[in-house]
């Protein structure tokens, strides 16, 4: 015992702190916590509390049903932060894409019927005869050929994302077209070369296997005259009249296409005056135009969207380096662009490689969450 034990008043020694039981006390405010949020879940019916909430108005009543009857199923939210079309009150004039109710198949069947053929003759509500051959153009009831010959969609889901392929310069090679005909699925787009051979045949194999088509139109580059896509490219030197006869003549090299795609013409697509002149002829004619992606200066998408021309634009060219890995890669990338956008848009040529690669990778894109549309599917995008 020290001294100032014995020396201290009575009563007066050291002060003993009081130690409480912290373990039990942080047991207890925890149990009453449990305790609050089971009584909440259990009294507010809200199991979705703090996520975000859309209300929607509904106009329409519908005898028995009541608001406890109708839940959202699902909202994908777009670029940008769009909810997607089907959340926008659209006409007719809204969308620019095929109008599947004003057309009849030549078999007599509507739109929805199976689709195993399409078309192989000129539709004659919309062509007419020229010096050269037909030339698409819009029916007196407003029927395009946009719509006549666009591949109806049999199983259209909206929430998957969609993907669209187009193979372009059919007609060069007889064992290459043959090849991409033979071997790939009807909702792969086929784009004929114009100056290709045997057009006409290549046109009724692909329409008679459901494939839509285009027609490539060949644009100036820059470094025209030195790459040269052919005595009737369209150039932005040439007067209105000059344009409209080589066009004339593109156009007629084939028929049953739903629209033109672009071979080369960087320099054209990035000359606004020249390619709203183009457009607005193809607008005219009742044709979609698409843009191959070849060139980062085009403003098609903009003169489209300015003039209300029926329009799409390639995303992923596929085979620039004609390599199995490297056409790989590319589908991998469509595949991301698709699912971040909902539509994503490919090219490639009918080179062996390319239809090889294509043949492997549609085999279980359904399984992968993704569809094959067409490319008229893909307008109002």
């Amino acid at each position: 015992m020290s001294s100032n034990d014995l020396t201290a008043p009575l009563g007066m020694g050291k002060r003993r702190l009081v130690k409480l039981p912290f373990g039990l006390i942080g047991a207890g405010i925890l149990s009453v916590i449990a305790t609050t949020t089971l009584v909440w879940v259990a009294v507010v019916d809200d199991p979705h509390g703090g996520e975000p909430v859309a209300l929607l108005p509904l106009e329409a009543v519908v005898e028995g049903v009541t608001s406890q009857d109708i839940e959202v199923v699902e909202i994908r939210p777009g670029l940008g932060g769009d909810l997607g079309p089907s959340l926008r009150p659209q006409t007719s004039e809204d969308l620019l894409g095929p109008r599947y109710h004003m057309v009849m198949r030549p078999d007599g069947l509507g739109p929805d019927a199976p689709v195993t053929s399409l078309s192989v003759n000129p539709d004659p509500r919309v062509s007419e005869r020229a010096d050269l051959g037909f030339l698409p153009k819009i029916s007196d009831a407003g029927v395009r050929p946009l719509d006549a010959y666009s591949r109806p969609i049999l199983r259209e889901f909206t929430s998957i994302p969609k993907v669209a392929v187009i193979v372009s310069g059919l007609g060069l090679s007889s064992a290459g077209t043959q090849n991409a005909i033979s071997n790939l699925p009807a909702d792969v787009t086929f784009a004929l070369a114009p100056y290709g051979e045997e057009l006409d045949d290549w046109m009724r194999q692909a329409r008679t296997k459901g494939h839509e088509l285009l027609l490539q139109l060949p644009l100036e580059p820059y470094d025209f005259p030195d790459n040269d896509p052919g005595p009737h490219t369209l150039l932005v030197s040439l007067r209105p009249d000059e344009m409209v006869n080589r066009l004339a003549f593109l156009l007629t090299r084939a028929t049953n296409y739903v629209g033109t795609i672009n071979e080369t013409g960087a320099r054209f697509t990035a000359t606004k005056p020249s390619v709203q002149f183009l457009l607005e002829k193809l607008k005219e004619r009742g044709l979609m135009f698409v843009d191959n992606g070849s060139s980062s200066r085009s403003i098609a998408a903009e003169v489209a969207g300015e003039i209300r021309t029926p329009f799409s634009g390639v995303d992923v060219v596929l085979d620039e380096t004609p390599r199995a890995d490297n056409i790989d890669a590319k589908l991998l990338q469509l595949e991301s662009i698709a699912r971040a956008r909902g539509v994503a848009v490919a090219s490639g040529s009918a080179l062996p490689v390319t239809v090889r690669q294509l043949e492997k990778w549609v085999q279980d894109l359904e399984d992968r969450g993704l569809q094959l549309v067409p490319i008229s599917a893909t307008i109002d995008r």
